[in-house]
């Protein structure tokens, strides 16, 4: 059926779909929309007319391809027009869930003129018209006390889509960890998949949890490759877990049409499987955690799946866990049909940085060295972009094994080697010294050194210490406990070879204080009280308000995976209000500072695409963020357009009807969610 014909059937359907599903109890009330223009910022370019159409094209998976390129090779929208960029629809999600939602995350799909998308603090699945934003159907869960008790609510990432050429499905999981299938058409259950169109995955998992408390949730979208639907495990955060003791993060794929498990990869290994070893003392049993919370990625070809894998409970306390501790913060490639691993790779042995892996790896087709290599390459939270071979992981340029400093924490043992990238060059600063606080005049230096004296400073991989109110407070890391990469990864551009990455640069500060009455961890992340003062709060990394790390705060930079060299760099996002104004910095020539978010980043034709985090003031007073636009090639700027609120989400382009269209999630204090749509305006 055509994208028009589609349309059509989807607006008669979704009148009786949403009946049926509210007199079940599972539907939402349908959400509004309104459309209307923005006046655009910055000066105006000359525009490439709207009517110079372009083919359809969807955006069919979270990353927009199994490979997570996030990218499509569409060009109507370019530096040319970019500033002339106007509001198609807007989509707000107050209203799905009891409240709004805050930090709407996701990147929506669109597939035959239809958008998909999870929304809203019941993590609504709503369907729209790509064109105009109107609402065609919404299903709903209310999982009551499940739903309450989940470690990862709210809205969630994405979902996915799949079809044979005859049906098509929506798949996505629930906050409170159960899959739903649902025909795309209607967003009605599909009855014969798994129970009533549902999988419980706190069943099938290989281990006892409990339904409605056990520790296990997903905020990432499913992914779909040859029929097979494979599903990861998020955790609650464990920088200060209640025991040492949690459910595991097991891997498992399921068959699409009928929600049948198929295989289920222990991503602790079991007695007789490969890596048990490297688990001691018996902390295999009860150690937990170590899932894939991020994005994966395939190999159709090759019939693999790539698995980012997390850290064991523990985030910086590894004393219950001593080992190496496969597959902790490793890359592993299954067998599509069988689960059975192929090859695996870990970045770090025995982690106490909370430097798991935390996003989708990357597939491509690169030439090296005068040689066609089929890589897959993975961005790290140390800030690092390890890049391997993807049939048999082995690493492309030369990793060096190198000495780290020891860990004085009691019960702690810290792995004595870990891996240094030799290429391509780290995107984010490592390691904390005093060339890294803040500089803008030599007074807040002085300060910044004064604060930083009661930390420890040293390079990438300094372990964290047990803190003492007299010194050292802590660690000081850097890259921080979000990274380097986080949850929203890069994006690859096949035509260039190029490889692009937001980060954020801040410092975090890694102290251990005793598990004592909350945890029967022997040590959490905390800072010592004054002991003059014991409920005061943590000391601050800030000077007079200012971030103790010098800026740029947030930046975009891109690798050139020919060569594995820095390509370019440049800061990301206007000043922030409060560093732009603060007296201290008063005739102070500030150039721009970039700000701080989670901010995911999109690639076409000719254009790098990303919005900015946090809110600021333009000139004309109005409070947002700004969508901007670089040439891919250089980084230079190519135009910028207003946004309500900060990009939380990351963003997809698509074309229907001729014409190009760019999706983004907002949202951000007192902003509840919403997507924005934008297009260039009508001749």
């Amino acid at each position: 059926m055509s994208p028009t014909g589609k349309l059509a059937a989807l607006r008669t359907r979704h009148v009786t779909s949403l009946g049926a599903l509210i007199a079940s109890g599972l539907a939402a009330g349908v959400l509004g929309t309104s459309s209307f223009a923005q006046a655009p910022s910055g000066t105006e370019a000359p525009a490439r007319p709207a009517s110079a159409v372009v083919p359809a094209a969807e955006w069919r998976t979270y990353g927009a391809d199994l490979a997570s390129t996030r990218y499509l090779p569409l060009d109507q929208i370019n530096a040319a027009n970019f500033n002339t960029l106007e509001v198609a629809w807007r989509f707000k999600t107050d209203n799905l869930g009891p409240t709004p939602e805050f930090n709407f995350q996701g990147t929506p799909l669109m597939v035959g003129g239809v958008i998909y998308t999870t929304a809203g603090s019941r993590r609504a699945v709503v369907a729209l018209d790509a064109s105009t934003g109107e609402t065609l159907w919404v299903h709903r869960q209310d999982e009551g006390k499940r739903g309450e008790e989940a470690p990862r609510r709210l809205s969630g990432r994405g979902l996915a889509y799949w079809t044979d050429g005859r049906v098509e499905r929506i798949v996505y999981v629930t906050p409170g960890y159960q899959m739903i299938a649902l025909d795309a058409r209607t967003g009605v259950m599909v009855p014969n998949f798994g129970k009533g169109g549902r999988v419980d995955l706190k069943l099938e998992d290989d281990q006892d949890m409990d339904p409605i408390t056990g520790d296990i949730g997903l905020h990432a979208a499913p992914i779909i490759v040859k029929d097979v639907v494979i599903i990861g495990a998020a955790h609650t955060e464990g920088s200060r877990p209640v025991s040492r003791r949690n459910d595991k993060g097991y891997v498992r794929g399921y068959d699409v049409r009928t929600g049948k498990r198929l295989w289920i990869f222990h991503t602790i290994p079991r007695p007789g499987e490969y890596g048990y070893d490297t688990w001691q003392k018996g902390s295999e049993e009860y150690t937990g955690n170590t899932g894939v919370w991020g994005q994966m990625s395939a190999d159709e070809e090759l019939g693999l799946v790539y698995l980012p894998v997390e850290m064991p409970t523990g985030d910086y306390y590894g004393g219950h866990r001593p080992g190496a501790g496969l597959y902790g913060e490793s890359l592993v490639a299954l067998d599509l049909k069988t689960g059975k691993r192929k090859w695996h790779f870990q970045f770090i042995k025995h982690g106490i940085w909370d430097w798991d892996l935390p996003c989708a790896p990357i597939l491509a087709d690169v030439t090296i060295d005068g040689r066609l290599r089929k890589i897959v390459m993975q961005p790290t939270k140390q800030g690092w972009l390890y890049v391997f071979d993807r049939a048999t992981g082995e690493p492309v340029w030369p990793l060096e094994e190198r000495r780290v400093e020891a860990s004085d924490v009691p019960g702690e043992i810290a792995n004595p080697t870990q891996l240094f990238v030799t290429k391509p060059p780290a995107f984010e600063r490592q390691g904390v010294g005093p060339d890294d606080l803040i500089d803008f005049t030599p007074a807040l230096k002085a300060e910044g050194l004064k604060l930083a004296s009661r930390f420890k400073l040293g390079p990438l991989f300094t372990p964290p210490v047990v803190s003492k109110w007299e010194g050292p407070l802590a660690t000081l890391m850097l890259p921080n406990v979000t990274g380097g990469a986080n949850w929203q990864g890069g994006s690859f551009d096949p035509e260039t070879g190029l490889f692009y990455i937001f980060t954020n640069t801040g410092i975090s500060d890694l102290g251990l204080v005793p598990g004592g009455q909350q945890s029967d961890m022997q040590y959490v992340r905390g800072q010592a009280s004054n002991p003059e003062n014991p409920k005061a709060p943590p000391v601050p990394l800030t000077v007079q308000g200012l971030p103790l790390a010098k800026p740029p705060y947030g930046r975009i930079t891109a690798l050139d995976l020919k060569s594995g060299t820095l390509a370019w760099q440049v800061a990301h996002g206007e000043t922030p209000d409060n560093i732009r104004n603060h007296p201290a910095l008063k005739g102070v020539t500030i150039p721009r500072t970039g700000r701080q978010g989670r901010i995911g980043t999109l690639v076409t034709r000719s254009l790098l695409i990303a919005g900015e985090g946090g809110f600021f003031t333009l000139p004309d007073g109005r409070r947002g963020a700004m969508l901007r636009a670089y040439d891919k090639a250089t980084g230079k700027d190519a135009g910028a357009v207003y946004m309500p609120a900060p990009q939380t989400g990351s963003p997809m382009t698509y074309a229907l009807g001729g014409r190009q269209y760019i999706v983004v999630a907002v949202s951000g204090q007192n902003f509840p969610g919403e997507l924005i749509a934008y297009r260039l305006p009508m001749e």
